[in-house]
């Protein structure tokens, strides 16, 4: 039978674990060092095309963007123009209705030339 180290260590598993057991020892880390020079990549005429194109497309959404808000606020001022003649409309003939007289055309129906009908 055989008997883990950790287990014949007087001082415990802790340690040895702590350590890292001894099995990550072999394992290679990481180097951080660059392999491509920098200043050798880049993003060429493909890039260079990609970002004129997005360049563009964001500089004619804008125009339409002012031409539509311009638009509303166009449609905005016409809508208060015709609002406004509505009610001018409204009021003048509320005015010419009140200024002429009142006038009962029913009340000479009921009578005829020699006195109150008869019914």
């Amino acid at each position: 039978m055989h008997i883990p180290p950790a287990a014949q260590n007087p001082i415990g598993a802790g340690e040895v674990l702590a350590s890292g057991g001894g099995w990550s020892a072999g394992l290679a880390t990481p180097s951080p060092s660059m392999t491509v020079d920098p200043d050798v990549v880049t993003p060429g005429f493909i890039g260079f095309v990609a970002i004129a194109l997005i360049a563009i497309v964001v500089v004619f959404l804008i125009i339409d963007m002012l031409r539509r808000i311009r638009r509303a606020g166009y449609r905005a001022d016409i809508n208060e123009q015709l609002d406004a003649e509505a009610e001018a409309e409204l009021n003048r003939r509320e005015d010419e209705a009140a200024a002429a007289p009142v006038t009962d055309h029913d009340a000479s129906d009921d009578t005829d030339a020699d006195g109150p009908a008869a019914r």
